[in-house]
């Protein structure tokens, strides 16, 4: 008599595919058991260079973009296609009743590891779509206002201007320092621009063009003080530098999770203190018995498994890889090619280096040079991905490397970028 094996009959029956990714856990087990402290790790190559296989990632180029979207582990790939063709044998059966109730095991593996309860996670398609929930959302009346910074990510300034066009509510921005090193100013800065009339306020948790971490507990604290709901856009904040959603002590949370947790492309998480969940309203309707449930948020239509289950696998590489040693490498990363770079008089950073306030990206300016002539020579002769920033108040190169870029690669970018800061682009 045949019988099937363990992995086999769950890929028969859908049951876990992810339980039986021995490759993803004996390499997670691997990582994690790696002796030595952060610090001492973030600069052995070894170790990094075991990480970097779990990726399929083009050598031919260097790509200082993972800011953007990042590439998934291979384990993750498969494990998002091993679900795909499961849902694709009977969509309506094994999709919707097997593999989208098996989201839960995720989302609890989410809040365990984030430090909130499961009851306050709501899977996304990213941080906008997580953002934008809480921005239009929340009830605002004509001449109510909102409050940011002049930093704050493109997508989520267009939203708050069209509530303006639709709704007259009035958006009121304010500069930061670049870098911002001094918490309490940040918190001054932002208190001071309160008026009776301030009804929400956005402050990212890490500014997208600079690599800047704001002081958002504190942030959240005086919000708090003034009975106004702080949003936080966490898009590059989580599995980047190591924190808990618990220890922040935050309302809400936005955030996308195919940039440093390495998830699927197209996932995303919202999390919502449960006590201020009937207070927001879903993007796509929701029926009124799921007014304080945070599920109310995925009420999106007919929309794939595959993506959300395989974040599971992206979870367990995150926590073998360690949230503490990701850190710490990123920053070792940054350091190596800024060290260099700053040699040259020619060449800026608007990212402070101070522990605390950035972690893996950065900007870089070579004065005199315009970013986006710099980053199409990086392209077009050296096939090197960075962002061209350019911004009222600085302009640079956005630069962020990741876990699978060695030194070998940042040193292609070094040689390119001091060249042109000597000799410039002729």
């Amino acid at each position: 008599m045949n019988t099937l094996t363990l992995p086999a009959a769950a890929a028969a029956t859908g049951i876990a595919p992810a339980l039986f990714n021995s490759r993803a856990a004996a390499v997670s087990r691997e990582l994690a058991l790696h002796p030595g402290s952060p610090g001492r790790i973030a600069a052995d190559e070894d170790f990094w260079f075991e990480v970097a296989q779990a990726f399929t990632v083009d050598r031919t180029l260097v790509n200082l973009n993972n800011g953007g979207v990042s590439p998934s582990p291979a384990w993750v790939q498969d494990a998002m296609e091993r679900h795909l063709r499961y849902s694709n044998l009977a969509p309506t059966y094994t999709m919707w009743q097997v593999l989208e109730p098996q989201r839960e095991g995720v989302r609890k593996r989410m809040a365990r590891e984030w430090g909130v309860d499961a009851e306050e996670i709501a899977f996304t398609r990213n941080a906008s779509e997580s953002l934008q929930t809480m921005q239009l959302g929340l009830d605002l009346e004509a001449g109510d206002e909102v409050l940011t910074t002049t930093q704050d990510y493109g997508r989520m300034i267009t939203t708050f201007k069209q509530r303006e066009r639709r709704e007259g509510i009035v958006l009121r921005q304010i500069r930061i320092p670049v870098p911002a090193e001094r918490p309490a100013e940040v918190v001054r800065l932002f208190e001071d621009a309160i008026t009776p009339r301030t009804r929400m306020i956005l402050a990212c948790h890490m500014i997208n063009l600079t690599g800047q971490i704001l002081p958002v507990t504190e942030l959240n604290a005086m919000a708090r003080r003034h009975g106004i709901p702080l949003v936080i856009d966490g898009a590059h904040a989580l599995a980047h530098f190591h924190f808990t959603l618990g220890e922040i002590d935050v309302d809400n949370y936005s955030t996308s999770l195919h940039k440093w947790l390495f998830a699927p492309h197209g996932t995303g998480l919202l999390y919502v203190r449960r006590e201020k969940i009937p207070e927001v309203w879903p993007l796509m309707a929701a029926p009124e018995p799921m007014t304080d449930n945070i599920r109310k948020f995925e009420e999106i239509g007919t929309h794939p498994a595959a993506n959300y289950l395989a974040i599971g696998e992206a979870l367990s590489f995150h926590q073998g890889v360690g949230s503490e040693r990701k850190e710490a490498r990123l920053v070792h990363l940054r350091d190596y090619w800024a060290d260099a770079l700053l040699l040259n008089d020619n060449v800026r950073l608007h990212t402070s280096r101070k522990p605390g306030f950035a972690a893996g990206i950065a900007n870089v300016e070579v004065v005199g040079v315009e970013p986006n002539a710099l980053r199409d020579h990086l392209w077009q002769e050296h096939r090197i991905i960075t962002v061209a920033i350019n911004h009222p108040e600085f302009r640079g190169l956005r630069v962020s490397p990741s876990v699978y870029t060695t030194k070998q690669e940042l040193d292609r970018f070094i040689d390119v970028v001091d060249h042109v800061a000597k000799r410039g682009l002729a």
